[in-house]
C-alpha cells in the first residue's frame, strides 16, 4: 500500500486522498517520481495514480510524472512551467507545458528564447529530463 508523507502529519493513503475536496484547485503539480502511475493493469488503467485520483477529488488538473525523474532537471522545467504561465496570462496549462519542454529541449529561456547557461553540467535536451510530465484533466 502506498502512502504520501506531508511533514508534520502522519502518513496518508489514497483512501485517505479520496475523501479530499479539491473543487477549488485549478491545477495540481506532483513533480516526483511516478506521480502518474497506478497499478499494472494492462488495460489502460495503470496510469491512473495519484495525479488522477487528485483529478477525482476535484483538482480541475493535474501535472504528474510518468517514471522516475531528476530532481535538477524537473527544478528547471518546473520553473520554465511557472516562468510562462505567469508571463502569458491567457495561455492555457497544455501549451505552457509544451513551452517549458522545448526551452529545455532548445537550452532556451522560456519566454524570450534565448539561449541559457545549464549550471546543472547536464544534457537537459534529452527526453529524460522533459518528458516524463504529463497534464492531467482540463488543460485549458
Amino acid at each position: 500500500m502506498g502512502f504520501l508523507l506531508f511533514f508534520p502529519y502522519p502518513e496518508l493513503t489514497l483512501k485517505d486522498v479520496e475523501k479530499w475536496d479539491l473543487t477549488n484547485v485549478d491545477l495540481l503539480v506532483l513533480s516526483a517520481c511516478q506521480t502518474a502511475l497506478g497499478d499494472e493493469l494492462g488495460d489502460g488503467k495503470e496510469i491512473l495514480g495519484l495525479g488522477f485520483q487528485m483529478q477525482r477529488a476535484g483538482a480541475k488538473s493535474a501535472i504528474a510524472s510518468l517514471w522516475s525523474v531528476d530532481d535538477g532537471g524537473t527544478q528547471v522545467l518546473m520553473n520554465n512551467f511557472y516562468a510562462v504561465l505567469a508571463n502569458e496570462p491567457k495561455i492555457t496549462k497544455a501549451e505552457a507545458l509544451r513551452k517549458a519542454q522545448v526551452a529545455l529541449v532548445q537550452n532556451a529561456d522560456p519566454i524570450t528564447g534565448a539561449t541559457v547557461e545549464n549550471s546543472l553540467g547536464k544534457n537537459l535536451s534529452y527526453p529524460y529530463y522533459w518528458s516524463p510530465f504529463i497534464l492531467i484533466g482540463n488543460g485549458l
